[in-house]
């Protein structure tokens, strides 16, 4: 089964912050790991605002996807984390605008914190 399974580390995207891979291919199918407002340099973007931390967050999700030879039409499923739900309307905008006519299933579940102070954080399941 091990070899159905690559673990994927993409370029151009900072190392992982702990022990686990960006994204997992297994089968057709590809998840990615919770995707913070991080640079491809390693930058933290905690202190940018909302907006400039969603769009760093779903750049950083379509990285992975790539590297596991998916995009973004392909998503299934999308669960986005953040810190404030009234953030709600304006993530919901930039989302819709970065992925278009493309709707896949999607929970947008309010949390207590993130690591680093990140007000967002968005994981994801697409096939290949």
């Amino acid at each position: 089964m091990a070899g159905d399974i690559d673990y994927l580390e993409p370029h151009g995207m900072a190392a992982p912050g702990g022990h686990y891979s960006h994204a997992v291919k297994a089968g057709a199918l590809v998840f990615v790991s919770g995707q913070l407002p991080i640079s491809a340099n390693g930058e933290r973007l905690a202190d940018k605002d909302f907006q400039t931390q969603v769009r760093q967050a779903l750049a950083n999700l379509a990285t992975a996807l790539k590297a596991a030879n998916s995009v973004v039409d392909k998503l299934i499923h999308v669960r986005v984390y953040v810190t404030d739900i009234n953030d709600w309307p304006v993530f919901d905008k930039l989302y819709s605008e970065w992925i278009g006519a493309v709707r896949p299933a999607r929970a947008v579940v309010p949390v207590p914190t993130l690591h680093y102070g990140f007000r967002v954080e968005i994981e994801a399941v697409a096939t290949i």
